[in-house]
């Protein structure tokens, strides 16, 4: 529980990050973000504390406290770079910890990367060139094309968008409490200035 997601927007209510119920908490209890619940009301950390909670919750020595699903960060209103560093985990997330070739999902010390056009040959270790395989493929296909080796590939490798699910184990979590800040035009419900007309 402690470890599973908790969605964090900027106070602009546009969604920036996703973190642990542990890291939640600290920003919570230190007054950097509050807490919202179902209603979208706000709540520091006292008041969050001091709801009633029989699910979802962490067990204190004194008292059980709700979980925040979506918390809101006090001072901070920016939204992080929209680019996604070329690494080797990004590069598993994109690709869903699956072999690009068989099909097949993998933990990830079970995989590795495969230059689709070989480096040999002038391949590039770029996004577009680059997916990750399973040892057997990446044997099998050596240092020739898919097209030579008598492969196909699931899907052409591709720049991912930045988005505050992208990487990680947590990202294909996703809690209801989410629903209403993820989508650009659901988020800019919540920050249209009202007119009185």
């Amino acid at each position: 529980m402690i470890e599973s997601a908790v969605l964090v927007l900027n106070r602009n209510y546009q969604p920036v990050h996703v973190t642990s119920v542990k890291r939640a908490f600290s920003l919570l209890y230190q007054g950097v973000a509050k807490a919202i619940d179902d209603q979208y009301r706000l709540y520091e950390f006292a008041d969050w504390a001091a709801l009633s909670a029989t699910t979802d919750c962490i067990t204190t020595v004194n008292r059980s406290i709700r979980v925040p699903r979506v918390l809101v960060l006090s001072v901070y209103e920016y939204l992080p770079k929209g680019r996604v560093r070329f690494s080797r985990l990004n590069i598993y997330a994109r690709d869903h910890d699956t072999c690009q070739y068989c099909g097949r999902t993998l933990p990830r010390s079970e995989l590795n990367l495969d230059h689709v056009r070989p480096r040999c040959d002038g391949g590039k270790t770029t996004w577009e060139n680059v997916v990750c395989s399973c040892v057997p493929c990446n044997l099998r296909k050596g240092g020739r094309t898919p097209e030579q080796a008598g492969m196909k590939l699931l899907r052409r490798p591709f720049r991912p968008k930045w988005t505050p699910l992208f990487r990680g184990a947590i990202r294909r979590v996703t809690y209801r409490e989410w629903l209403p800040f993820l989508r650009v035009e659901d988020a800019s419900y919540w920050n249209v200035e009202l007119l009185d007309e």
